[in-house]
């Protein structure tokens, strides 16, 4: 599990237009990483919806915004289009970048238990070293979370 002060983990996968992003491309910005289950479901277009809503103050603030699931490519755009999403949509099809960060594992609903991606959010300063994880994400409230220290 990633902790302030790690760098981030290398990685390089493809966003929602078939672009290849990698850890490299972000160094140099502050960069929230958020790490989401899945397109077009409640909590993570509340999620994606707040961030758009208040896509300016973050943007006005420094940060890059970069979601990810393993949903691929065209789910993307669509959740894109639908949301009118103005931020990046990794494609983690493999959950190999999911892994990296610590956000993949076992969780359980209605009494089922299956492997899944955890809704975490990653902070990062222009270095690339994490300052801050945000492990209980208020999916309509989640900008404030990010700007309040």
């Amino acid at each position: 599990m990633l902790k302030p002060g790690d760098k981030m983990p290398e990685f390089s996968v493809i966003d929602q237009n078939g672009n290849n992003v990698s850890s490299k491309d972000l160094i140099g910005k502050k960069t929230i990483i958020y790490f989401y289950p899945k397109d077009n479901t409640s909590g993570c277009t509340a999620q994606a919806c707040n961030i758009r809503d208040n896509y300016q103050a973050l943007a006005n603030a420094g940060y890059n915004v970069i979601g990810v699931s393993k949903d691929s490519a065209a789910s993307h755009v669509k959740f894109i289009e639908k949301n009118s999403l103005p931020f990046t949509l990794l494609a983690d099809t493999t959950t190999q970048m999911q892994q990296d960060f610590g956000v993949w594992g076992e969780k359980k609903l209605y009494g089922r238990t299956y492997m899944g991606t955890m809704r975490r959010t990653f902070i990062f300063n222009e270095e690339g070293i994490l300052e801050r994880i945000i492990e209980k994400v208020d999916t309509k409230n989640h900008t404030s979370q990010i700007l309040t220290q």
